[in-house]
């Protein structure tokens, strides 16, 4: 009975997953054009904003294979939108009303997130590396 059980409500799950698989929100995984970028404080910079920034912040996000399955691709899509939103390097035709808050967060350690680190070995900036983004940002946008 006890296994009829946990072959029911793993079937359960099972039909959920594959269920929640047709909700179509992050499944729109186009980027929209690059239309201008700020102008970089040196090209090793931006490398390094590419590198830890770029998925969240730019039109430019790559778009890994898990970005693709729900409800993982749910955060991701609100994650990228989020980020977009708030400072975006590929829009500087617009008013990026963030960024002078760019060289504080890296400062404090909030971005890039911990949770995408994880995910994005790459991402994850030495103290140095940090300290560059710092003083290259707040260079290029102002701080608070």
């Amino acid at each position: 009975m006890m296994r009829q059980n946990v072959l029911r409500g793993l079937g359960g799950l099972a039909g959920l997953f594959l269920l929640i698989q047709l909700v179509p929100y992050g499944r729109d995984h186009t980027n929209p054009p690059v239309r201008a970028e700020p102008s970089w404080a040196s090209p090793e910079v931006r490398a390094l904003a590419v590198r830890a920034c770029f998925d969240c912040h730019s039109n430019e996000s790559k778009w890994p294979w898990y970005s693709h399955v729900a409800p993982v691709s749910w955060l991701v899509a609100h994650h990228v939108e989020d980020g977009r939103k708030h400072l975006n390097f590929s829009q500087w035709d617009e008013k990026q009303k963030h960024a002078k808050d760019a060289a504080e967060v890296v400062r404090e350690g909030e971005m890039p997130m911990k949770g995408y680190v994880l995910m994005h070995a790459e991402a994850k900036l030495t103290d140095a590396e940090k300290q560059q983004l710092v003083d290259a940002f707040g260079a290029m946008f102002g701080e608070k």
